[in-house]
């Protein structure tokens, strides 16, 4: 909870007292928006109601966040935060699954299980419009590097900014473009929070007006075989179409393209070598490396026309009468939808989770997402929550509050997303 009190008080931490006699800590924030007036923030567990007394500045913090020994190059913080162990990283634009920027490494303490183990994978990217084959781009990861702003950092609150800019793709009205993304980490909680913000856009994507929404993906990875989570639900119900018709598409346009096409570029005979065994297998990213401009080894001209071949077919068969909506109270078993895909309706409060190890992720929007793209794919290991309708049709819209939650909490979510939805009332 972050609070404020009257007159101007030096120190940057401060012990603290709770009506039942605990003590705490409490760290004055570096941004301070009120005159006359001090902010602090601070960790407090109470049932009912809580009063904090200031008592007098702290000599040293006894415990807190700290940060540890990172384990990628490229990684600009590794933070211990007494609940979760993570590493942030700045990306290196060079196009890979390695190159991502975000969180790459990402466990509880109590667990002890890295669900991003390998780093080609990332929970924080955002996507659509403009990281999407339509726009000749893929997930700015891969192709964007990112300047990082500590904005706190104290034993209770560490909070950053990523600051970057959006390449040029195919739409001119998405170029030129910068983006920032808020996020805060606080001493021994089970969640942490961020939000996007984009310079103002306007395009059409999947036929539809998109103005200033996008797609935040989180990415989770088990190896193949296997899958962090193996259900997904939405709060009070979920109501979803199965399968993926555009996945479907686009992998047939991959098998069409390395088969018939003969363009003499060493970055194409690349994807040719990395997508002619089992494609379904294959890192979902490189059908998406194969058709961007970034990369090169198709010429703008094919990609648009290949892609326009492939949203084509992929809107008629979205909508076809045999892909019905589909109403449950009860967990869905996404790895046994068509191409292990769903697209769950508008919600704000969402989670996946394992059925037999009881972890669970947690997700509450502060405005609902009009959809979601979950995939649990046990082929590649593969498994993301993403904020997107059908044809990589974002839905998130741009700053909205995004608090994200992780434990062995799999029979209780609700609570948990109810918790995250509902912060205590602070009064001074």
């Amino acid at each position: 909870m972050t609070f404020d009190v009257d007159g101007e008080i030096e120190g940057d931490v401060w012990s603290a007292q709770t009506s039942t006699g605990e003590q705490i800590l409490c760290q004055r924030l570096r941004s301070q928006p009120l005159p006359r007036r001090t902010a602090f923030t601070t960790v407090v567990s109470f049932e009912g109601s809580t009063e904090i007394t200031l008592v007098a500045p702290a000599t040293r913090a006894t415990e807190g966040i700290v940060e540890r020994e990172p384990v990628e190059p490229d990684a600009f913080v590794r933070i211990d935060t007494g609940y979760f162990d993570l590493e942030m990283c700045s990306g290196t634009a060079e196009g890979t699954g390695s190159s991502k920027w975000g969180l790459r490494h990402f466990s509880s303490l109590k667990e002890g299980i890295d669900l991003i183990g390998s780093g080609n994978n990332a929970i924080g990217g955002f996507y659509g419009p403009f990281f999407t084959p339509e726009n000749g781009l893929i997930n700015p990861p891969e192709h964007t590097k990112v300047d990082i702003e500590v904005l706190e950092h104290g034993p209770i609150m560490h909070r950053y900014r990523m600051h970057g800019t959006i390449p040029d793709g195919l739409l001119n009205e998405l170029k030129g473009k910068t983006f920032s993304i808020d996020w805060t980490f606080t001493y021994g909680t089970p969640y942490f929070s961020r939000t996007y913000r984009v310079d103002d856009f306007h395009t059409v994507i999947n036929g539809r007006s998109i103005t200033n929404k996008i797609t935040v993906g989180d990415e989770f990875e088990a190896g193949q075989g296997d899958v962090v989570f193996d259900r997904f639900e939405a709060y009070d119900g979920t109501r979803y179409r199965s399968g993926d018709p555009y996945a479907g598409e686009l992998a047939r346009m991959v098998r069409e393209t390395t088969a018939a096409t003969n363009t003499g570029s060493p970055k194409f005979e690349d994807f040719r070598r990395q997508l002619t065994d089992d494609i379904e297998a294959a890192h979902w990213d490189l059908y998406w490396r194969l058709f961007c401009t970034w990369e090169g080894a198709l010429a703008d001209q094919e990609i648009r026309e290949r892609l326009s071949r492939v949203r084509a077919a992929s809107h008629i068969l979205a909508d076809m009468p045999d892909r019905e909506w589909i109403i449950t109270d009860r967990p869905v078993d996404v790895a046994s939808a068509a191409h292990e895909t769903i697209f769950p309706g508008p919600a704000s409060k969402t989670a996946e989770f394992h059925t037999r190890l009881g972890r669970a992720m947690v997700w509450w929007t502060s405005t609902p997402s009009g959809a979601f793209q979950i995939v649990q794919r046990p082929q590649s290991g593969w498994a993301n929550w993403g904020t997107n309708s059908e044809n990589e049709c974002p839905e998130l819209p741009v700053g909205v509050e995004i608090k994200t939650a992780y434990g062995l909490f799999a029979d209780n979510w609700q609570k948990i997303a109810d918790q995250l939805e509902t912060p205590p009332v602070i009064s001074t």
